[in-house]
């Protein structure tokens, strides 16, 4: 399977939102009704819009994951869940480390195939939080890449 990153564009976002709607169910099961309709919103008409966005795309042209990219670090990754294990995830973070070569990531300490996903990939735990961002009591591991001085690479 041949899978192109591209830059992100307004086209894009119905299609990255209903990936992020698909994967949060699919992996976020941990989140009250109310906070994940919340995080929805939020989502559709702050982080979607504003993010720089980059996709994955199949041969067909079909977008299949996003990724957000925030200053240094990854903001956002999302793969449609019919096709995780497929390579469009660590296309996108081999993309977000030719960027930012040491970025960094938090992911959901309740959702260990995220947490898993990054140390298969060579990011190196650096911290915890208690909370999200907005104080929600979902507890985050953040990561970051050793651009340096390590052997490990992303793939």
């Amino acid at each position: 399977m041949t899978i192109t990153v591209r830059k992100g564009t307004a086209a894009d976002l119905p299609r990255a939102l209903a990936i992020w709607r698909a994967a949060v169910d699919a992996t976020h099961g941990f989140l009250s009704a109310q906070d994940r309709a919340e995080i929805d919103v939020m989502v559709e008409h702050e982080h979607l819009p504003q993010v720089d966005l980059w996709v994955a795309v199949d041969e067909a042209g079909q977008v299949q994951a996003f990724l957000g990219m925030g200053t240094d670090e990854i903001d956002s990754l999302f793969v449609d869940p019919a096709l995780h294990e497929r390579g469009f995830g660590s296309t996108l973070v081999a993309h977000a480390l030719r960027l930012v070569p040491d970025a960094k990531v938090d992911a959901s300490e309740q959702a260990p195939q995220a947490v898993a996903f990054y140390e298969r990939r060579g990011f190196v735990r650096t911290g915890r939080s208690p909370c999200d961002p907005a104080g929600r009591p979902y507890p985050l591991v953040h990561f970051r890449y050793p651009a340096s001085g390590d052997s490990r690479r992303a793939s």
